[in-house]
């Protein structure tokens, strides 16, 4: 038995070894020549998992240890009996964490007063639903975008696109990639959607890149007819519009999920789909060895005369600071892809413990429903 893995995937070595034999490829690398007499593919979203890989192939099951499944043709792989798995969910709470400080430093950059703006999440999925979470334990006012759940639960809760545009202050998109159907994403916010935007308000995307036209965003930033965005997702990765990458407020390479926590969540539930599919004993296996980041996991905030928004900025740039990424990809443009490869370690709030002094009921609350384990030290 044969299975084939992306080498980026962290915490997974050893895991199948002791019942087949494990091929480890840079993503790009896997090829049609390297599957054909593999049982299963676990892989990220830098593999095409399509006809022209797999025909002709040994293939069982493609795992792919991600949220997003765009680039796996799953159409052709159920026709072909190839069973197909993504990781639903494995890192929302990393993207909860990306969000949450953009928000806060966006908030600090402009002197914004969180409690007074509204979130327009668009896909209330997994993600968007954390997003929300976040958004709402800040202080913020928040409209949720998702037809298909809006028509599968009843209209109550959602409100359509044209609403969430018009009174939202900053837009988060958190959408599969489709480009057929009723619901397509593939350029949803296209020059004229973008064109349709306000001065006033921001757009972030850490969805996928061509759910936003990139060319009409770079224009619209130009031309001042939109007050800023925020990108982790670009079209043509790794290959980034350069001029955008200046104009935004944040930018980062595609890292909006790579929490240490999220990718070892993403690694276990792909570990356990190709051992259900192929009979393997590792169906209740779980990734171990999550690092520790370079920062300590305990640290001391001091509350004392510090509204609510400054406290929750504090423990959340403690965590991670979305800045440093952003200097990392402007600095070094042309590293798009190792600067994904090798990301440091970033652990999400529930791996820290918080000492909270001088603080209120009201903000240790809040802390913990962010995730934070703490101690309260008047």
């Amino acid at each position: 038995m044969k299975i084939v893995c992306d080498d980026k995937i962290p915490f997974l070595r050893g895991a199948l070894e002791p019942f087949a034999e494990v091929v480890y490829l840079p993503g790009r690398q896997t090829t049609p020549e390297v599957v054909r007499d593999a049982s299963a593919i676990i892989t990220r979203t830098r593999t095409r998992c399509d006809a022209a890989l797999l025909a002709g192939s040994a293939v069982k099951v493609i795992a792919t240890a991600t949220i997003g499944f765009d680039h796996i043709d799953t159409a052709w792989c159920e026709d072909h009996g190839i069973i197909w798995r993504n990781a639903p969910g494995c890192n929302s709470w990393s993207v909860k964490q990306y969000i949450s400080s953009v928000l806060v430093s966006l908030s600090r950059r402009h002197g914004l007063d969180l409690s007074g703006m509204t979130l327009g999440v668009v896909g209330v999925g997994n993600v968007g639903s954390k997003v929300a979470e976040a958004a709402a334990l800040l202080g913020m006012k928040v409209l949720l975008n998702d037809p298909p759940r809006a028509r599968k639960e009843g209209p109550q809760g959602f409100v359509s696109l044209d609403e969430l545009m018009e009174r939202a202050d900053i837009v988060t998109l958190h959408v599969p990639l489709t480009k057929e159907g009723e619901d397509a994403t593939w350029h949803l916010f296209d020059a004229g959607r973008i064109g349709r935007l306000r001065p006033d308000q921001f757009l972030f995307n850490s969805s996928r890149g061509p759910v936003v036209d990139n060319a009409a965003l770079r224009d619209a930033l130009k031309a001042r007819t939109l007050r800023g965005a925020v990108l982790d997702v670009w079209e043509n990765e790794p290959d980034i519009d350069r001029e955008l990458l200046g104009l935004l407020e944040y930018a980062t390479p595609h890292i909006a999920g790579y929490s240490a926590d999220g990718k070892a969540n993403g690694t276990t539930m792909s570990v356990r789909t190709v051992a259900s599919v192929l009979g393997l004993p590792l169906t209740d296996w779980t990734a171990s060895g999550v690092p520790a980041p370079a920062r300590p996991l305990s640290f001391r905030l001091d509350a004392a005369g510090k509204t609510t928004q400054e406290v929750l900025t504090e423990a959340i740039l403690y965590t991670y600071d979305v800045q440093q990424d952003t200097d990392a990809l402007r600095s070094r443009t042309d590293l798009f892809e190792k600067l994904r490869g090798d990301y440091p370690v970033r652990r999400e709030p529930t791996a820290f413990s918080l000492e909270l002094r001088g603080g209120t009921p009201e903000q240790a609350d809040l802390l913990r429903q962010f995730g934070f384990q703490l101690t309260i030290n008047q």
